[in-house]
């Protein structure tokens, strides 16, 4: 194999390797600025300021809330919210009524009723069923078209509760919902909120996960592509570069050794 051919040959893998490296980079390009841009349009990020949906959220914890329509909505859901009788602030509690349900603390073991059927809440803090940690009883039945919202933290929460004594019972009304939590983005621990099985078995059952998984999985598989594309094309032109000097010089070396030839 002559010189020429050589350098001709790994000269058309380094062509290769750099279009690779394009391709590469230009999809990453499009996963990861297409997951960030679609997560910035249907997903808003909240700091949660209190302790009052303590263990499933701490104070100072970043979340992203999916802009949802109030009529989306399920039993379960950690919801955002503004509401003027409740301070007018962004607000965060979980949804354990809608419209016609009737709730009731506490039934056996310390459980919530809804429409008289206990409730497992597994994300509660502390054990219900443990003297002291049942909170005050009550009992309500929700307007339509409106929620009964609770901190997961029962015996630290300011929550539909506190507001019982009002027109429409500590209800809020669907329209005041502006977003449903799908993940805990920091600590970056936190992960996504799950949907709780209590209120699977209820009328209308529990809300889908939003598209939070599969818009990080999208962004992170194109930074890798970004990253990986940015780095294979020097190096593979490096290394075309190297394979040529190489061959190269075992030409040059092939031809030193061979005798020469006597006209």
């Amino acid at each position: 194999m002559g010189p020429e051919r050589s350098e001709h040959e790994h000269g058309g893998r380094g062509r290769l390797g750099s279009t690779l490296s394009g391709l590469a980079v230009a999809v990453g390009s499009l996963l990861f600025l297409g997951g960030f841009g679609w997560g910035a349009v249907i997903y808003q990020p909240y700091t949660i300021p209190t302790e009052s949906m303590h263990p499933t959220l701490s104070a100072g914890d970043r979340v992203l809330a999916q802009r949802v329509d109030g009529d989306q909505v399920r039993r379960g859901d950690v919801v955002v919210f503004r509401d003027p009788s409740w301070g007018g602030g962004p607000m965060v509690k979980r949804v354990v009524g809608v419209g016609g349900d009737r709730i009731a603390c506490c039934g056996g073991g310390g459980r919530l009723t809804v429409n008289d059927k206990p409730v497992d809440e597994p994300y509660l803090a502390g054990d219900p069923s443990e003297p002291g940690s049942v909170p005050p009883a009550f009992t309500v039945t929700v307007p339509e078209g409106r929620l009964f919202l609770l901190g997961d933290n029962r015996l630290g929460s300011l929550d539909s509760r506190s507001h019982l004594s009002d027109p429409q019972r500590g209800s809020v009304s669907r329209s005041a919902v502006t977003g449903r939590l799908d993940a805990v983005v920091w600590p970056v621990d936190g992960g996504v909120v799950e949907r709780p099985e209590g209120f699977a078995g209820l009328p209308g059952g529990i809300s889908s996960p939003g598209p939070v998984v599969p818009l990080a999985a999208a962004a992170a598989a194109g930074a890798i592509l970004i990253v990986g594309g940015a780095g294979y094309g020097p190096i593979a032109r490096g290394a075309a570069r190297r394979a040529a000097r190489g061959s190269a010089r075992g030409s040059a070396r092939e031809s030193a050794g061979r005798p020469a030839s006597h006209v």
